[in-house]
């Protein structure tokens, strides 16, 4: 009886394990290059006031990575905020009243839907934040305002329509790399028209620097915290938001990025690129999840 009540007892330490981040811990430092411990990758971003973690937003895996860093970052005790590309700033009413929980899961999600899609996918991160009271911040700007500019320019916009938006120095300048970037999710492959270009990358940068204004809105007033930002990788590579914030202030923050392969891997990104990279491989890959 004692054996089996051993086996059992290990049995159910695996199944515990096995559902954690402390069983898939291929954590790839781009300062070193080489894997490192997942405690030691949340000992580090526990020191930064902002934590960027990219997704690919239809991938399982990259947000259940989001939600063990978040856990794992509330669990050593700092206060932290998660601010959102996938909410517009106007909505921030609607998300304090979600953290305090005064809206029903069915009434938050036509607000929810209002902003953004794929609910069962970022639903465990919106039910952690709830039931944590951990804040929630609205980050994004209205798509009309973004879908303006890449039409007819940054120069189209109205006063008003800025708003409190701190557009310091703000014109299309990229990294090369940066402007790849662009250029491929414009779809012109370095063969399009500059026009049409210049107006996307107004478009891009603008929406970059919306969301690194919107985070140091947030930390002026609650300097204590860490704001952990789930966005897109390719505005939480660091020449998306994290250029526009470095353009804004002096910040101590850190990237985390998923490894696609064919995009961003262990051997062609480098530190200029993010500070850590997820390695999602093996029989515990989460990528099999989104098969």
């Amino acid at each position: 009886m004692k054996i089996r009540g051993f086996i059992t007892a290990l049995t159910i330490a695996f199944m515990l394990c096995a559902g954690s981040a402390w069983a898939h811990p291929h954590i790839y430092d781009l300062s070193t290059n080489q894997e490192i411990a997942f405690e030691d990758l949340i000992t580090d971003l526990a020191s930064a006031q902002v934590v960027f973690i990219g997704e690919l937003h239809d991938h399982e895996g990259h947000h259940r990575m989001q939600l063990e860093i978040i856990r794992a970052l509330h669990e050593r005790g700092r206060p932290i905020a998660i601010g959102l590309e996938m909410f517009q700033m106007d909505y921030q009413g609607a998300l304090d009243r979600w953290v305090a929980g005064e809206i029903p899961e069915n009434n938050f999600l036509l607000i929810y839907h209002q902003n953004w899609s794929l609910w069962p996918l970022y639903r465990p991160i919106f039910l952690y934040a709830r039931d944590e009271g951990i804040p929630m911040v609205g980050l994004n700007i209205p798509r009309e305002i973004t879908r303006q500019v890449a039409r007819h320019g940054f120069e189209s916009l109205e006063s008003e329509q800025l708003r409190d938006l701190d557009l310091t120095g703000f014109a299309c300048i990229v990294d090369p790399a940066y402007e790849q970037f662009i250029r491929r999710a414009l779809g012109m492959h370095n063969h399009g028209d500059n026009r049409s270009f210049t107006r996307f990358c107004e478009a891009q940068l603008l929406w970059d620097r919306a969301m690194a204004n919107n985070t140091l809105a947030f930390l002026e007033e609650h300097p204590d915290h860490t704001v952990v930002v789930l966005a897109g990788s390719g505005h939480s590579w660091k020449y998306g938001i994290p250029t526009q914030l470095d353009n804004l202030a002096e910040i101590d923050y850190r990237v985390v990025l998923p490894e696609v392969p064919g995009r961003i891997d262990r051997l062609s990104a480098s530190s200029d690129d993010t500070d850590y990279l997820w390695l999602d491989f093996g029989s515990d890959g989460w990528h099999v999840w989104n098969e």
